[in-house]
């Protein structure tokens, strides 16, 4: 079973793939919004490849309002 630091770093890992930056730039507490520079359906997009990668699905109701990677971590954590 992975931990909540393996899982946020995977999150890290393939967020930086899917919008070309820099893995070493983003931190658990970053505002994936301003941070990827992305709008609401590109973090759709994000999302949609997250939980096919981690084989979850996630409701509307428990990502809504969530924008750090940390936050995010801990909602796909709880699924696994």
């Amino acid at each position: 079973m992975r931990t909540l630091e393996q899982t946020t770093d995977e999150i890290l890992t393939l967020a930086a793939t899917h919008f070309k930056v820099s893995r070493a730039e983003l931190t658990p507490d970053d505002d994936f919004f301003k941070k990827l520079g992305i709008d609401s359906l590109q973090a759709l997009d994000l999302l949609s490849r997250l939980e096919n990668h981690f084989g979850v699905e996630l409701p509307d109701y428990e990502i809504q309002g969530v924008t750090d990677f940390r936050t995010l971590a801990s909602r796909i954590q709880s699924r696994l």
